[in-house]
C-alpha cells in the first residue's frame, strides 16, 4: 500500500483510436473516462423506449375503443348504480384491453427495432462506414429472427420483407444525419482523432516539463557536488 502511494505517476503515451472492426465493435460497451457509454449505444437504448412506447399507443389505443365498445354493447342487461358507475365500468373495460393488446405490440416492436438498430450500428462500426447496405442486412437479419418460427418459407420471407423495410429506413435515418452535416460515424471518428490528438499534445507537454525539472534538477545536484568538493580540497 506504501509502495503504491509513494510510487510516481506514470504517464504512458496515449493509445490511439481503434483501427480495426473488432476494436471499435468492443468499444461499443465500454465507459469513456467520464464513465459514459458511446453515443451509438445510448441511440440503441433510446430508440428502443421510443418504439415501445410507440408500439404500445399503437396497440393499445385501437384495443381501448374497441374493448370500451365492445362492453358497453355487451352490458344493456346489466345494472349500474348511477351513470357514472357504468361509464368507470366501461372506461376500466377499456383500460384493460390498452394494457394487454398494448404491451403485446410493445415489446414486439421494442425488440425489433432494437435488433434492427443493433445490427445496422454494428455493421457500420465494423466496416467504419454508413451505408444503406447495412440497413438492409440489418432489416433481413432482424425480418429472418421474427418469422423463422414459421419455418424455411416463413424465414426467406421475413428476410425479404426485412430487406425492403430497411432500404427506405435506413434511407431516411441517412438523410436526417446528412442533414446536421455529418453521418454518425464521421463524427464519431473525427471526435476519436481530435480527442487522441489531444491526450497526446497533453502528453507530449508533460513529458517536456519532466524532462527540464530532471535537467534542472541534475544540474543542481552537480552544483552541489562541485560546491563540496571545493569545500573538501580548501580544508
Amino acid at each position: 500500500m506504501a509502495e503504491g502511494l509513494d510510487s510516481p505517476p506514470q504517464f504512458g503515451r496515449p493509445v490511439p483510436p481503434p483501427q480495426t472492426g473488432w476494436e471499435r465493435l468492443s468499444e461499443l460497451w465500454r465507459r469513456d473516462e467520464r464513465q459514459r457509454y458511446p453515443e451509438e449505444t445510448v441511440n440503441i437504448v433510446k430508440s428502443a423506449f421510443t418504439a415501445g412506447v410507440a408500439g404500445w399507443l399503437y396497440g393499445g389505443l385501437p384495443a381501448f375503443y374497441q374493448g370500451r365498445k365492445a362492453f358497453i354493447e355487451g352490458s344493456h342487461g346489466e345494472l349500474f348504480q348511477n351513470r357514472a358507475d357504468a361509464v368507470q365500468s366501461a372506461h376500466r373495460a377499456g383500460l384493460r384491453s390498452f394494457i394487454r393488446y398494448g404491451w403485446r405490440w410493445s415489446w414486439r416492436v421494442a425488440v425489433f427495432v432494437t435488433i434492427f438498430n443493433t445490427v445496422s450500428t454494428g455493421l457500420a462500426v465494423y466496416r467504419n462506414k454508413a451505408t444503406i447496405s447495412n440497413f438492409a442486412s440489418a432489416g433481413g437479419v432482424t425480418g429472418a429472427l421474427f418469422r423463422m418460427h414459421l419455418g424455411l418459407q416463413g424465414l426467406a420471407g421475413g428476410f425479404v420483407f426485412g430487406t425492403v423495410f430497411g432500404i427506405p429506413a435506413g434511407g431516411l435515418l441517412m438523410m436526417m444525419q446528412k442533414l446536421s452535416g455529418e453521418t454518425l460515424q464521421e463524427k464519431r471518428s473525427r471526435e476519436r482523432r481530435e480527442l487522441y490528438e489531444q491526450k497526446l499534445a497533453e502528453w507530449q507537454s508533460r513529458l517536456t516539463v519532466t524532462e527540464l525539472l530532471g535537467q534542472t534538477e541534475s544540474d543542481v545536484q552537480g552544483g552541489a557536488e562541485v560546491e563540496r568538493g571545493g569545500e573538501s580540497r580548501s580544508s
